[in-house]
């Protein structure tokens, strides 16, 4: 393939992609369910300009250079939005369905299709890998709209993020096993910890670099430029290092999300960085969808049907064993998880992009895999399709979600906004970037606006005691948590001993209300 079918290749799929996410927009459902149907049709169809202009991918399309060109983006889009507080309140449960999670899943898939399905063991167990790590995009968008608890959405979040990472590890181990013909447990267990560990480092590292740099440049295009290198810059050295670079990308990517973009980056920049960010995953998965959809097709799907069922129930026990395995464990250590939030989610483990980008870097002479390329195709069409709709009524059916549109969140939200407008202008003012006069007739603007919401909240607290309530709960956790870090600051610092800072950190959990080393459960969590 030339280089100018190649552009014209990827040009029509762009156009296919786009008219895919106009009908999803119409008809109203997911664009990766959309995404899905328009792969399989776009590869069944023998109509004679679709087999000229999406017969052949380009032949650039090495497996080693598909996984470059797809990864960083994915996870490091994912790694961004993602606050540390957030993910510490939860990282029992996240770390142990990352990392525990990911291996039970591909052992439980892996063996059930080698027993059932007489797959030889090594190659069944690179499959278990390549469905292991779930994709929360289509799920997220639900919780979004159905206004789901933050703490739950957070941890569906985090723990794709993180087996993500795990699972493209545990899958190079594997695919190096089947290459060799002989899994090394203790070996394979090394270089697990030092890959995961070692290529953490490398994108803590990297991210802090960037991320002061982004602090002496004041410049949209430049700021999101050197993210873009730090995405595949981190990627790229960790594998040159022989360390992970999937799990550089997610650490480089949590770095700017939580250092780089809150202390180097204005408004503009980070709304800016956030639409790049989100344009590059859609356009990705875009891609990813259509590519594997040319290469599978509908009478492939129906022909290895009992193959594909099979399959779609090994990966479903693996969820459930996990979920409901794991969760009760996490809950003796961190806040508890409602039984109805893991129903949740075990049905909102779907598969997608990342499995679809691993089973198409699998070389053409790898066994079986056409037989691992429909199968997973199967299993990620099962999850985004069939779960993903009806993933809205069983979250209605077990009342999670919560309206958040009322006129109480509509005024907090309308006065964070203001707040953030003033935060602005005082920023303008003192970079000279405005005059006196706009300066004091904005602020008078701004002011006033600000009051008048103040004044809606307040309105609505005095006639909504449950709402104050939860908002003082609420209030009083985070200044718990910032009290409690000052002292331990203090601590290591030098300035009181550990046994007094230990004292102090308890007094701050009693004036909060708060257990101490038990964090306290948010008043809708417990009503779950």
């Amino acid at each position: 393939m030339t280089p100018s079918s190649t552009i014209e290749f990827l040009i029509w799929l762009l156009i296919a992609a786009s008219i895919i996410a106009v009908i999803a927009a119409r008809l109203r459902i997911p664009y990766t369910v959309a995404l899905v149907l328009g792969g399989l049709l776009l590869g069944s169809f023998n109509l004679p300009i679709l087999q000229r202009l999406f017969a052949h991918p380009p032949d650039w399309l090495t497996p080693d250079v598909s996984l470059v060109i797809f990864l960083p983006a994915l996870l490091f889009e994912g790694s961004l939005k993602i606050p540390f507080r957030h993910l510490r309140e939860s990282l029992v449960p996240i770390s142990l369905l990352a990392t525990v999670g990911v291996l039970a899943a591909t052992l439980i898939s892996g063996f059930a299709l080698h027993w059932t399905l007489g797959i030889p063991v090594l190659i069944a167990l690179v499959f278990g890998s390549i469905v292991a790590a779930t994709d929360p995009i289509s799920v997220l968008a639900i919780f979004k709209d159905m206004a789901v608890e933050k703490r739950l959405t957070i941890i569906v979040e985090g723990e794709s993020l993180f087996n993500d990472g795990t699972a493209v590890v545990l899958y190079g181990i594997l695919f190096g096993a089947v290459a060799n013909s002989h899994l090394g447990i203790s070996t394979g267990i090394r270089d697990f910890v030092v890959e995961v560990t070692g290529g953490a480092a490398v994108g803590v590292f990297l991210g802090y670099i960037f991320s002061k740099l982004t602090q002496r440049i004041d410049d949209p295009g430049i700021e999101i430029t050197l993210t873009t290198v730090l995405a595949y810059g981190s990627y790229l050295l960790a594998q040159s290092l022989h360390l992970s670079g999937v799990i550089a990308t997610v650490a480089a990517g949590l770095m700017i999300g939580n250092f780089g973009v809150r202390t180097g980056m204005n408004s503009r920049t980070r709304i800016a960085l956030w639409s790049f960010w989100e344009y590059a995953a859609f356009l990705i998965n875009s891609i990813l969808f259509l590519l594997i959809g040319l290469q599978v097709r509908v009478g492939d799907l129906f022909h290895m049907w009992p193959a594909t069922v099979l399959t779609i129930a090994a990966v479903l026990a693996g969820r459930v064993l996990t979920v409901y395995g794991l969760v009760p464990v996490s809950n003796l250590f961190s806040v508890r998880i409602p039984l109805r939030w893991q129903h949740v989610m075990v049905w909102g483990g779907m598969r997608g992009a990342l499995s679809l980008a691993l089973v198409l870097s699998i070389g053409k002479d790898f066994p079986y895999r056409h037989q691992l390329l429909t199968m997973t195709f199967g299993v990620v069409a099962f999850t985004i399709v069939i779960q993903g709709i009806t993933m809205k009524p069983l979250i209605r059916l077990l009342g999670i979600g919560k309206n958040n549109d009322d006129d109480y969140s509509r005024a907090r939200v309308r006065r964070r906004a203001i707040a953030s407008a003033l935060s602005e202008l005082e920023s303008m003012a003192n970079s000279q970037l405005v005059s006196g006069p706009v300066y004091k007739q904005l602020r008078h603007e701004l002011d006033g606006r600000l009051e008048n919401a103040n004044a809606a909240v307040d309105s609505i607290l005095g006639e909504n005691q449950d709402r104050l309530a939860e908002e003082l709960q609420v209030a009083r956790a985070r200044l718990s948590v910032a009290e409690k870090s000052a002292v331990e600051q203090a601590m290591q610092d030098g300035w009181v001993s550990a046994n007094t800072a230990s004292k102090m950190i308890d007094e701050a959990d009693l004036h909060s209300g708060k257990p101490s080393a038990v964090p306290r459960k948010s008043a809708v969590a417990e009503q779950h």
